[in-house]
């Protein structure tokens, strides 16, 4: 039976183009003997979950459209170990695998595909703990100095400032960049504000 695969192609700014990913996942499909029902691409930020033409393909999934999503490497797909897991077992739910060109397959129907689900729940599970003492540390730390909310004092110094930045253009949430810095979430979306309007 012909698998039925939807492509999926992804770059982050407009200056770039999904020609060469694209081109390499139509020559894979016709390798394999598959049949592609639909190529999506996409400019987007990897750090954004809320992508319509990824949305678009696991509506395809959802309605049994598709056996398979095929792209050229798990970053295109997601960037956060919770967002992979989530939408990765969405589509293994349906019965349908993602397989990468470059890394590694995450096909569910697979064994070897199953066993990197099971490790990026571990992974994510992993960084949720991580996270959690992060905010505790930090809490303590603010309560060191004075405050009984946990929340750091007074505005944020010009090197974290520069780091909030960093941190937020390399994909970063705003909460796990709080937690990071020691700072509250409002203050990071405030610099992530001044950075979209520069």
């Amino acid at each position: 039976m012909v698998q039925r695969v939807a492509i999926y192609a992804r770059v982050s700014t407009a200056d770039q183009s999904c020609e060469r990913q694209i081109a390499e996942l139509q020559q894979y499909a016709q390798r394999s003997g598959f049949e592609v029902v639909a190529a999506f691409t996409e400019t987007a930020s990897g750090a954004k979950n809320s992508r319509k033409q990824r949305k678009a393909v696991i509506e395809l999934a959802r309605h049994r459209e598709i056996d398979l999503v095929v792209i050229s490497e798990l970053s295109r797909w997601g960037r956060s170990t919770p967002d992979l897991l989530q939408t990765i077992q969405d589509l293994a739910d349906r019965g349908v695998g993602l397989r990468t060109l470059n890394g590694p397959d995450l096909d569910t129907s697979t064994a070897q595909g199953e066993l990197m689900l099971g490790l990026l729940s571990v992974i994510s599970q992993f960084e949720r703990s991580l996270l959690r003492e992060r905010i505790n540390s930090g809490i303590a730390h603010a309560r060191s100095k004075g405050t009984k909310s946990g929340k750091a004092i007074g505005r944020p110094s010009f090197d974290k400032v520069n780091a909030a930045r960093q941190l937020l253009a390399e994909g970063n949430s705003i909460r796990s960049v709080a937690a990071k810095l020691e700072v509250s979430k409002t203050t990071i979306m405030k610099i992530k504000k001044t950075c979209s309007t520069n």
